[in-house]
């Protein structure tokens, strides 16, 4: 009777043997080997384009210039277009009533001075009292800025060119009477050099900034474009337009001539939206605006994860959240591989 059951429970013992060991091998598949897929490492969808625009060449300063005074224009001697140096009279008033304020404002500087010197000596002697010594003296002062007044007016009654330029524009004729601050001419300062001017949109403006190189082409000077930098930008927009000027200094050329018309190139960043560029080949699952990418991990073991889809570019699709910049992902077969699968990367783009 013993002998049986030892035997019993030894066939029991191994029936329970084999069941685990059944239940072992299913609860552990044979591991899959690396599997072949082509990658990529995402970057931001933001890239460089191309801003073409339209402007008109000026000289760089363009200088407005008049009398300070009013009167009768005497002469002018230069008309529109012509070049003068630095230091050249353009233009005069008539002096014969800036010469007598002149001469008059002296005569009452000498008379005051005579009269302080006279109240000065009496005022030694205990004469007058110091109020009326510092009356004496307040008229001197007056009498003195009169005459630096004078003088000034008399000196500015002439408009002398700044630098070397061209005259671009005459307002004034002789025989006509201008009052003080009216501007006269316009003198482009051809020491500056020439600019091109540029009105660009805000949101361009906003991508371009001074130092910035560029391809201008003006046709009146040359089919070739050459080389341009951006030198200037309005700190504002233009009240009627909404536009903000850009200028693009140009080489020196003895064929610019201001009012000539010309384009530019310039390369800019897109602006940056935080969004990430993928082929269009490494989404899978696409629904309601979602979709699933495979994301590599150090290990080259595949996980998936779940992205939002942005717009559709010329050849990737715009990512918008779930991945980050710097993310590896799995660019073709993706329906060969499941979660936590090893690959073999045949191509990784940067």
């Amino acid at each position: 009777m013993v002998g049986r059951n030892q035997k019993s429970l030894a066939l029991m013992a191994t029936a329970l043997l084999w069941g685990c060991s059944g239940t072992d091998t299913e609860e552990q598949p044979k591991a899959r080997n690396p599997i072949p897929a082509a990658t990529i490492t995402v970057h931001s969808a933001s890239q460089n384009e191309t801003i073409t625009a339209a402007g008109t060449v000026r000289l760089r300063r363009e200088t407005e210039l008049g009398f300070t005074t009013s009167g009768k224009v005497a002469s002018v001697r230069y008309e529109e277009g012509d070049r003068v140096k630095r230091g050249a009279l353009l233009a005069a008033l008539d002096t014969s009533t800036v010469s007598a304020d002149l001469e008059s404002a002296k005569a009452e500087r000498d008379r005051a001075e005579a009269e302080f010197g006279r109240i000065q000596s009496l005022y030694a002697d205990g004469w007058v009292t110091k109020a009326r010594l510092e009356q004496a003296e307040a008229a001197l002062r007056s009498a003195k800025a009169q005459v630096n007044a004078s003088g000034f007016a008399s000196r500015t009654a002439q408009i002398v060119a700044p630098s070397n330029g061209i005259v671009l524009t005459r307002n004034v004729d002789s025989g006509q009477i201008v009052m003080a601050g009216t501007t006269a001419l316009v003198l482009g300062e051809t020491d500056k050099g020439f600019v091109l001017k540029v009105p660009l949109t805000d949101e361009d403006a906003s991508r371009v900034r001074v130092g910035m190189r560029a391809n201008v082409t003006i046709s009146a000077v040359s089919d070739t474009p050459f080389e341009a930098v951006v030198s200037e930008k309005d700190g504002r927009a233009d009240e009627r337009t909404g536009t903000f000027e850009i200028s693009f200094l140009l080489p020196a050329n003895e064929r610019l001539r201001s009012g000539q018309l010309g384009t530019v190139d310039i390369e800019v960043s897109r602006n940056n939206d935080g969004s990430i560029a993928v082929p269009a080949t490494a989404i899978f699952g696409v629904r309601s605006g979602e979709g699933l990418v495979y994301v590599v991990d150090d290990k080259k073991r595949v996980k998936q994860r779940n992205v939002v889809i942005g717009e559709l570019t010329d050849d990737s699709l715009e990512i918008t959240a779930g991945l980050n910049d710097g993310d590896v992902v799995i660019t073709r077969g993706v329906e060969k591989l499941r979660d936590g699968d090893r690959i073999q990367p045949i191509r990784t783009v940067k």
